[in-house]
């Protein structure tokens, strides 16, 4: 009995711990429960107060049971399930009621076995299309509210006289608490999916990055070298947490899926436009993880003890090339980090460099390889053997951050970069296009290409390639 109190005590500690390291580690979730908390109290005024609950009634408890279930962290996901239920709703109700009437017609013993036969097709229909991708996917939640508001309406019709006012009853709670969240998860503190998605795939980039040039460091005092030479890069040789930063990368798949999922739904904001190129985060990121994987084997390599300090003449070699290779590749990959977070070309430019050194001493390791007396004796072959697996992975790696570059390039343009000569142009367009909402006819006129956009207002502006004439051509003489 005595120990009771120290357990309660120790119990309460604990959980004032964890509940500030959960507010310290994303102080908007605090502001998420505040909001929640908001929104209930919103939509509880349907039974505070009189007149509300005399013209919804019990049914107000839908918009309270709406806030519950769809209001999410960021805005992409309460759009998602707003707009699903929504929408769901909406459907089902209807054909539950046009259901209902179609049963009536045929007589009271005709009417249950229509309305169990229409419950089981359309249930059953609607289960199977929640396997589709793209349903399980992005609908996934409306297909499941449309099987259970069809059933409730259906069911309930065959019992309920005024099945018409009940439904829209019903589905102006729903309504109510679903715009409810999504006015208060877009104007209060909102916190985007597209945005956590953007930092987090410069962050895992930038992780690959910070054990490549670590790994560098590494090689270079594991191995010996009392050269002293980029001294102030290896600064950090004794403090390896950032070469377990790696391994956030390996299991980040379903976060960017989900968080992917949810920007797709979010409306422009920020520096992100219609239709931002989310899939191409996904692919960044998959080629993120394919580059994690072959680093999960150099930290093997930094783990063992096994290795001999004798050195030769194609150790050095392969020692050298491999540091300039990791140091390089490390270096690249920060720079994708720096041009994804900032959402500017000039990283990309010096990643290129970077890269383009790496593959240079990639280079330099096959063509020193390819000299035959360097590996005349059999010992030598054997000592070298593990240096030659982690040259083979760097040289793997250095293809990996190749494909990684070439992804975030092509971000670049889809994105519109900052000072990305590339994509200005077709940026510049694209806005124009949006902001006039006009449509781009081409017309041929003899040698000659016009464009001519027709603008909503009546204007016209038009464009050619030699830029002669900058007004439209008059019309042709009868």
């Amino acid at each position: 009995m005595k120990s009771i109190p120290r357990k309660i005590k120790s119990i309460f500690m604990e959980t004032v711990k964890e509940t500030k390291r959960v507010g310290e580690e994303d102080p908007r979730r605090i502001i998420h429960a505040m909001k929640v908390g908001f929104a209930l109290t919103l939509v509880s005024l349907f039974y505070y107060f009189r007149p509300l609950y005399n013209g919804f009634g019990q049914a107000g408890m839908w918009a309270i049971l709406t806030v519950v279930v769809v209001f999410e962290f960021t805005v992409g996901g309460t759009l998602s399930k707003s707009l699903n239920r929504g929408c769901a709703t909406l459907v089902a109700g209807a054909l539950g009621v046009g259901a209902e009437y179609l049963a009536a017609l045929c007589g009271d013993k005709g009417e249950p076995v229509v309305l169990g036969l229409m419950v089981f097709v359309l249930a059953t229909t609607s289960t199977f299309t929640r396997f589709f991708p793209n349903v399980k996917r992005k609908y996934d939640y409306g297909v499941l509210i449309f099987i259970l508001t069809f059933s409730l309406v259906a069911v309930s019709g065959f019992r309920v006289d005024q099945i018409l006012h009940l439904a829209h009853r019903r589905l102006s709670t729903i309504l109510i608490g679903g715009a409810s969240c999504i006015v208060i998860s877009i104007f209060v503190c909102p916190v985007w999916a597209g945005q956590d998605l953007h930092n987090l795939i410069a962050a895992n980039i930038e992780k690959l990055g910070a054990f490549l040039e670590g790994f560098g460091c590494e090689f270079l005092i594991f191995h010996g070298d009392e050269s002293g030479k980029m001294n102030s890069s290896c600064k950090h040789g004794d403090q390896k947490s950032f070469l377990e930063g790696y391994k956030s990368v390996l299991n980040s798949k379903a976060t960017e899926e989900s968080l992917a999922n949810f920007a797709w739904w979010e409306p422009p904001h920020g520096r992100f436009r219609f239709n931002h190129p989310w899939k191409q985060y996904l692919k960044i990121g998959a080629l993120a993880r394919d580059c994690a994987c072959l680093i999960q084997s150099l930290n093997g390599y930094i783990n063992s003890k096994s290795q001999s300090l004798v050195e030769s003449e194609v150790k050095m070699k392969i020692k050298e090339s491999c540091m300039k290779m990791s140091m390089e590749s490390g270096k690249a990959l920060k720079e994708l980090a720096s041009a994804v977070k900032t959402t500017a070309f000039h990283p990309l430019q010096a990643a290129g460099a970077h890269l383009q050194n790496s593959k240079s001493a990639a280079h330099d390791l096959k063509n020193a390889l390819e000299n035959s007396s360097l590996l005349s004796a059999k010992a030598d072959l054997q000592e070298i053997m593990p240096l030659l697996v982690v040259a083979s992975v760097l040289i793997d790696i250095n293809d990996g951050v190749d494909k990684i570059y070439e992804s975030v390039n092509e971000l670049s343009l889809k994105a519109c970069f900052k000072n990305n000569p590339k994509s200005s142009k077709t940026c510049e367009l694209h806005q124009q296009v949006i902001i006039h909402r006009g449509v781009v006819k081409p017309v041929n006129d003899s040698e000659e290409h016009v464009v001519v956009v027709v603008v909503d207002g009546g204007a016209s502006v038009e464009e050619s390639p030699e830029k002669e004439n900058r007004h439209p051509p008059p019309p042709p003489s009868q």
